[in-house]
């Protein structure tokens, strides 16, 4: 996600680090790379303008603060700046209205209003709501059946006109509607027809839709790797239906991000959700300060700990912290913690979100190709017994020569994952003792370490990079 965008924007800071002043000279400087920045990204050429304008005030006209270096001061700047232009404040669909909610979403042929449709039906059932998902695009061929098998992969009802009576999309919305409400859904979510290229049937057939289900939310769904083009026909959009907000796709890939960067500030319409990845449960709420965070490589903590959330059983996670105090944590546990990582998604992209981590060191990571890593070592505990994942102790010469010829690995990588293993589990034994809370100490289990307490010894990076 904006990758490219934000080497250079971190490039263009680098060079002001270190500096005791921060001249105009200096600035200058910046500006030019972080002006060439966003127009290589796509960026609006009038957002460029004025984002490079507003920055380059204020850098120059404010007191360096006593606590800060000028380059922070700098980068704070920037990052204000940044969250301005993605829309300050974030911006949610509102569902608080009578039921159902009614959401249309509308945009050009291939920005994936289908698969987004999905998308939401599952976001909206994972809240406790009971969605509808509803065929209203006749014209292109297996549309209503790709809906279908969205909608009964995720276990959401979808409401489909019978070809044979050939109704209109808007009186299919306007029947959908009335379903939902006998049905008990609470939202409706309605994915219409696309087209190459806005036409005036096509706002026509939007029009009349909007007039007669009368939609709470009317969103746009946006290919993120349109770049500029997106902000003319989403400005379109606008004039003709009055669009409550953008829901952006393919953020996951290293698109340029010019449309994410402008639309928000051409249309003043605001971005609400965005897609950032192939699976139905890849969809994430927009949030602009932490967006900005994560190009200029600041981190984004606050999604990773949600991501974690997500994916970590409260019970299990006392469970498992309990075991691990008392060294009692095994193979089992291991395989669980693995699943765990696999539903919070790709470590790369994890990593990401962890403040200070620059584009040489993601490389650095990259590099030891870490899925590959956790795959090996998934293999090595997957052909051990029962007995010996429960009971590690059990695993001497000759069952570990077993399972090396079980996972088609040597007996040293086998050594050397049970060493690291047991090394592990000492530290997070020592780690867990030193916190606050424990029978060492004194806050509520799971509390973060004493501030400038050091992790142990051999903690850091063995486990991915061998």
């Amino acid at each position: 996600m904006f990758d490219s965008l934000s080497e250079k924007l971190q490039s263009a800071f680098s060079r002001l680090r270190g500096k005791g002043k921060v001249t105009e000279a200096d600035i200058n400087e910046a500006m030019r790379e972080v002006r060439l920045a966003l127009l290589e990204a796509d960026v609006s050429l009038k957002v460029v303008r004025d984002f490079v304008g507003r920055v380059k005030e204020k850098a120059l006209g404010a007191e360096v603060l006593e606590s800060l270096q000028p380059w922070q001061q700098v980068v704070g700047i920037v990052n204000e700046e940044l969250i301005g232009l993605l829309g300050g404040d974030e911006a949610t669909i509102n569902i608080s209205g009578p039921s159902p909610t009614i959401i249309m979403l509308c945009g050009l042929q291939g920005a994936g209003k289908t698969t987004l449709a999905g998308k939401l039906g599952l976001y909206f059932k994972k809240q406790g709501r009971n969605p509808l998902l509803t065929a209203c695009d006749i014209y292109r061929p297996a549309a209503v059946k790709q809906l279908q098998v969205l909608g009964s992969q995720i276990s959401v009802p979808v409401f489909a006109s019978d070809p044979e009576q050939h109704k209109s999309p808007p009186t299919i919305a306007r029947l959908a509607v009335e379903h939902a409400r006998q049905s008990g859904n609470d939202i409706v979510i309605l994915d219409t027809a696309g087209r190459l290229a806005i036409d005036q049937d096509l706002m026509d057939e939007l029009g009349q839709m909007r007039a007669m289900v009368k939609p709470t939310e009317i969103l746009l769904v946006v290919d993120a790797m349109v770049g500029q083009d997106a902000v003319t026909f989403a400005q379109q959009f606008h004039d003709q239906l009055g669009l409550t907000g953008f829901i952006m796709t393919k953020m996951d890939s290293d698109t340029r991000g010019g449309a994410a960067l402008s639309i928000r500030s051409v249309t003043g319409v605001p971005i609400k959700l965005m897609g950032v990845g192939e699976k139905l449960d890849a969809l994430e709420r927009f949030y602009p300060d932490r967006l900005a965070s994560r190009i200029l490589g600041m981190g984004d903590i606050l999604s990773l700990i949600e991501k974690a959330q997500e994916a970590v059983d409260e019970k299990q996670a006392a469970a498992l912290e309990s075991k691990l105090r008392e060294s009692r944590f095994n193979f089992n546990d291991f395989l669980a913690q693995l699943e765990q990582m696999n539903k919070m998604g790709p470590i790369e992209n994890l990593l990401k979100m962890v403040p200070g981590m620059n584009r040489e060191m993601m490389d650095q990571f990259n590099s030891v190709d870490s899925q590959k890593i956790l795959s090996r070592k998934k293999a090595i505990v997957q052909s051990m017994t029962p007995a010996e994942r429960g009971n590690p102790a059990l695993i001497n010469g000759p069952r570990r020569r077993r399972i090396a010829n079980g996972c088609g690995q040597t007996v040293q990588q086998v050594n050397q994952f049970l060493n690291e293993f047991e090394q592990m589990r000492k530290i997070m034994r020592t780690m867990l003792n030193k916190m606050p809370g424990s029978k060492g100490g004194g806050a509520a289990p799971g509390a973060l370490p004493a501030k400038g307490r050091k992790m142990p010894k051999g903690g850091r990076g063995s486990w991915f990079s061998r």
